[in-house]
């Protein structure tokens, strides 16, 4: 897909590749250290990847990677421990996600561990104990959640956990524990400004995010013109990844996977592509609404099944799990000399995790400031499940099915035949189930970044401007499946993670007001003030 004169945006690759963003398959880099790890047997059959491009469109697409793809990839991934570069061990930490890890850690211990003390009160919430029908906004805490969802989990959550444990070592599936843990923390302190400075325009539509937080947040601060600056990059960055990483790519990777188990479609990315555009056409045009209802059944049906199957291999071969558990915490500190040492398969876990629940990126607070509340802090809790389900709960699930299958020394080069393997090794036809995952992991997120996208097109544009969008949109979705788009798509992601670097500048600046609230609401809840919604009475 990239050019071999871009060895940085080669590296983007690699990250976005097993991301929930970027539902491809993986890159090299990380499928060589698969193989390092692992004897070497017949790997499982791939995807096909569309052919590469020819003739003046390989120029542009070698221009564009060289001089806008990898001045913007070195930057975003440079890496922190240069000192280690070539060495045995060759440990990497890209600025990106330490930027992402440290806020992280940053609003873990500015909340207090409201991850912790937050969490049960969160379920309550979510489960409909604190809806009002008088209750502003357009969508249910539990449709916020499951439209957030939607854009989070996805391949990522399938062959990125693979390919960590293959590259990093089963020590990596701890950490990346860690990292969700931590990530919930950022979670909430996004969501709960994303609805402290939402706005309703005149049709009732609400609109929130970053862009308006950062916007009028830092105005009260005395820092309009930074927050300016920095809600218009933000809302660039998204409409273009919406495009991009949110839409076209979900829709080309989503049928190499798909046609490789109907061959009978891959003549028809036309007509895959056509129908995806159908789809996902019917649901966007009626905004948020009909988004969180739609989320509202696949991401918990699709999820519900996926944990439903790594329980029972789990439950087959109960007698390996305690030695698959001790082998994971044990190779966290004291991992095997193959894998990089203890920092390698740290830093392995945390940039997994990472990139899979976007804690920190600032999309999921745009779905979450529509959700029917007159509390924003309530609805920052809610939030703080999305790392929870998306890192501990399904990433662990398919951590543990790799390591107690010992798929992930089998030599599969790529991530989801691994994770295919580890699940057919017990369920035989388990693979063709997860073609139709696939599918609507890569439905579900586009119609989620086609939210957020339309939200930070409005900021830029004006409302009235809202269906020019939906249809860019829709023709980016017909398109995906057609074109091979090399670094332009390569581009597309490298906007969403740029989204991490305007958001978390403005929440670590809006950390007291968030802190403040959180207090109040704290209070509040402990001293009875806030009482559940009485049992008879007709939520939102």
């Amino acid at each position: 897909m990239l050019p071999t004169k871009a060895p940085l945006a080669a590296l983007a690759a690699l990250v976005l590749a097993t991301s929930s963003i970027g539902a491809g398959t993986v890159a090299a880099q990380d499928a060589a250290g698969a193989e390092a790890a692992a004897p070497s047997v017949a790997p499982a059959e791939k995807p096909e990847a569309p052919a590469a491009p020819t003739g003046l469109q390989a120029s542009i697409d070698a221009a564009f990677g060289a001089y806008v793809v990898d001045p913007i990839a070195g930057w975003l991934f440079w890496d922190i421990m240069f000192w280690d570069n070539g060495s045995e061990t060759d440990a990497q930490l890209p600025i990106i996600v330490a930027w992402l890890v440290l806020g992280a850690i940053f609003f873990t211990l500015r909340m207090q561990f409201i991850n912790l003390r937050g969490f049960r009160h969160a379920i309550d919430v979510t489960r409909g104990r604190y809806d009002h029908p008088d209750d502003p906004g357009e969508v249910s805490h539990f449709q916020a959640l499951a439209s957030a969802l939607s854009a989070t989990v996805g391949l990522g959550n399938i062959a990125g956990v693979a390919i960590a444990v293959a590259t990093g070592g089963p020590g990596a599936v701890f950490w990346m524990v860690v990292a969700g843990f931590l990530g919930m923390s950022s979670k909430f302190t996004e969501c709960t400004l994303g609805q402290v400075y939402r706005v309703v325009d005149t049709d009732g539509h609400v609109s929130g995010g970053p862009m308006r937080y950062l916007s009028a947040g830092l105005a009260e601060l005395g820092m309009a013109r930074f927050g300016r600056f920095l809600a218009f990059v933000f809302a660039l960055l998204c409409v273009g990844g919406s495009f991009g990483g949110g839409n076209m790519f979900q829709s080309n990777q989503s049928f190499a996977l798909v046609s490789n188990a109907v061959p009978a479609l891959k003549s028809l990315g036309w007509l895959y592509g056509l129908a995806m555009a159908v789809l996902v056409g019917l649901v966007i045009i009626g905004g948020i609404k009909r988004i969180g209802s739609v989320a509202g059944y696949i991401v918990p049906l699709m999820c519900g099944i996926y944990v439903l199957a790594g329980l029972f291999i789990l439950v087959v071969n109960a007698a390996r799990v305690p030695e698959a558990l001790g082998t994971i915490v044990g190779q966290a500190f004291n991992p095997e000399a193959q894998f990089g040492g203890l920092l390698g398969v740290l830093v392995t876990g945390f940039k997994r995790a990472a990139f899979s629940n976007e804690a920190g990126i600032g999309s999921a607070s745009i779905a979450h400031s529509a959700a029917a509340t007159d509390e924003p802090v309530r609805e920052g809790i809610v939030a703080l499940l999305e790392p929870f389900i998306d890192t501990i709960v399904v990433c662990t699930m398919t951590g543990l099915v790799v390591v107690v299958t010992g798929a992930y020394a089998g030599g599969h080069a790529d991530g989801a035949a691994m994770t295919a393997a580890a699940f057919a090794s017990v369920i035989p036809w388990f693979p063709n189930l997860l073609a139709v995952a696939v599918f609507f992991f890569a439905f579900s997120t586009m119609i989620s970044w086609s939210y957020y996208g339309e939200r930070c097109w409005t900021t830029l544009f004006g409302a009235n401007s809202s269906l020019v969008y939906k249809v860019l949109f829709l023709f980016c979705t017909m398109m995906g499946p057609i074109l091979q788009l090399g670094n332009v798509l390569t581009f597309s992601d490298l906007m969403i993670l740029g989204m991490a670097l305007p958001n978390i500048t403005g929440l670590v600046l809006l950390a007291p007001k968030v802190k403040t609230l959180l207090d109040d609401y704290m209070l509040r809840l402990q001293s009875g003030k806030m009482p559940p919604v009485a049992a008879g009475t007709t939520p939102k």
